[in-house]
């Protein structure tokens, strides 16, 4: 049992550098969109059309992971995606080009997309050995990720893009070496069910819906918030990362404090209340005089949505898992998680591609979009409402 209980731990090490190092890359690369625009010469239109590709690629990268975890097992996937990144970033790094450099944020996105369903499908099968939800934890890591890259973006703020992104393709290439769970532990977790399971799918939709409006928030945060204190407020090239970093710290902090507070207030209470302190976070980006005060908006925003994307796969875990018998739980959830990664990316498409449309000449008027829509959230919180014997426990 100590042997075993060894190698879980290793194996959760490995899977948590995994998203760690996805939070750390993806940071990295949008923080330095200002720079990509200045160096290539792209207007808000074009880069929203980059963002866009990325975006969809990913998606398809995710598919794709789906079919190869069925061959080759998750851990596989998760190493040839890294491989992936590796390339993208060092064709962006070195790009003499701008068609070089838009091939190498394809091959980046496919890549991304591939890490992030294979390292979930990672996380889901450790779970069910490990005996209790632990995937918080996960998406802590990978917040731990974003905020090392959005530190390393500011202290590398006068370094080229060769010399600022040609290291973090060989960060890419040590998730190779991790300890990953191997093929044949996670073959029933990656596996598709072998009998045909009742999946709840209309609830599991609504949950995932909540899950969009999380991305939709987070991606125009992350991905627009440097490049709106540069538009809005003139920001210096140095601070334009400060629109992501407190935004990663408020949201590592939530994550950290989750589990309790999902304990005392519960999951629909704290979607709610979320929801509308996300909507005022937004509000004062939207509304802010100067570049300080949009800097606390996105952090507002950061520590009220943090906790919806842990949530919304647990919960559909526990909707998929509800009232069936060990074997037949596992069927289902692993069904379901190798398909609601998908949410993810529409969250993604909206955020990015909506917010820079939107906002294309103004974008003040791109950040109301998700500070609206975000209010959706509120009916949307009661399919989280499950009772506590339905919560997954136990692998």
């Amino acid at each position: 049992m100590t042997t075993d209980a060894t190698i879980l731990r290793s194996h959760r090490l490995g899977i948590a550098g995994a998203f760690a190092v996805q939070g750390l890359l993806f940071i990295s690369v949008t923080t330095r969109l200002p720079r990509f625009q200045e160096r290539w010469d792209l207007s808000e239109l074009f880069v929203t059309a980059l963002l866009l590709m990325v975006v969809l690629l990913a998606g398809a990268g995710s598919v794709l992971a789906e079919a190869g975890a069925k061959r080759g097992g998750s851990a596989h996937v998760l190493r040839v995606a890294f491989t992936l990144i590796a390339i993208g970033l060092a064709l962006v790094a070195v790009a003499p080009t701008r068609p070089v450099a838009i091939a190498g944020l394809a091959v980046y996105g496919l890549g991304l997309g591939g890490v992030d369903a294979a390292s979930n499908m990672q996380a889901v099968a450790l779970e069910h050995r490990w005996g209790r939800t632990i995937l918080p934890s996960f998406h802590g890591a990978w917040t731990l990720g974003g905020i090392v890259g959005s530190v390393i973006a500011i202290a590398a703020s006068n370094l080229s893009i060769t010399a600022s992104l040609l290291p973090l393709a060989v960060v890419a290439l040590v998730m190779l070496r991790a300890p990953l769970l191997p093929p044949e532990q996670t073959a029933g977790a990656d596996a598709p069910p072998t009998v045909a399971v009742d999946i709840p799918w209309r609830r599991i939709g609504l949950i995932g819906a909540a899950m969009v409006l999380f991305y939709m928030v987070d991606t125009a945060a992350t991905t627009w918030g440097p490049v709106f204190l540069k538009a809005a407020h003139g920001a210096p090239g140095w601070l334009l990362p400060m629109a992501t970093l407190p935004y990663l710290l408020a949201s590592g902090a939530t994550r950290l404090v989750g589990d309790g507070l999902v304990d005392r207030f519960g999951s629909v209470r704290l979607l709610r209340v979320g929801a509308v302190v996300a909507c005022l976070g937004l509000a004062v980006v939207v509304f802010s005089p100067t570049w300080p005060l949009a800097v606390v908006g996105f952090t507002i925003v950061g520590a009220s949505v943090a906790v919806i994307a842990p949530l919304s796969f647990s919960a559909a875990a526990v909707v998929a898992g509800t009232g069936v018998d060990e074997a037949s739980r596992r069927a289902r959830v692993d069904a379901v998680i190798a398909r609601f990664n998908q949410f993810n990316y529409v969250g993604g498409l909206l955020g990015a591609v909506l917010t820079g449309a939107v906002g294309q000449d103004n974008l003040r008027l791109g950040f109301a979009v998700p500070m609206v829509l975000v209010l959706l959230i509120l009916p949307l919180a009661g399919v989280f409402r499950a009772e506590p014997a339905a919560r997954h426990t136990s692998a």
